[in-house]
């Protein structure tokens, strides 16, 4: 049973993330589901992409800030904010990856986890 509620309350925390680069016009989004893949780090990945660096620092605040607003949360750990071509925001049971359109083709985060589930959403 508490599993369950982990995996509702990690649910609810990536749909808050998503409101929030939905928020900012982030490209692409998509949840990837790693709860069924043994030795996962946590248990949705969300990733988008966007055009400039300044938007990619306007998707992580509005991520923060909708998240905050639904569960209180801090992340734990960001990465990526100076050079802002791939951030990195890490709630441990959601962790956000918020690339620059050409570092996420490159890098190809969803080919690495292939097995995972994807669900794909559409921006604001």
């Amino acid at each position: 049973m508490v599993k369950s509620k982990a995996t509702s309350q990690s649910t609810n925390l990536s749909e808050a993330v998503i409101h929030g680069i939905q928020e900012k016009k982030g490209n692409d989004i998509v949840r990837l589901d790693l709860r069924n893949i043994h030795s996962s780090v946590a248990d949705y990945f969300v990733v988008c992409h966007a055009e400039s660096s300044t938007q990619i620092k306007a998707i992580a605040d509005s991520v923060e800030e909708e998240v905050y607003k639904a569960t209180g949360q801090y992340p734990f750990r960001k990465e990526g904010l100076q050079h802002a071509e791939w951030v990195l925001l890490d709630y441990l049971d959601v962790v956000v990856h918020i690339f620059k359109t050409d570092k996420r083709q490159f890098y190809g985060i969803e080919d690495l986890w292939g097995d995972a589930e994807f669900e794909h959403y559409k921006s604001a």
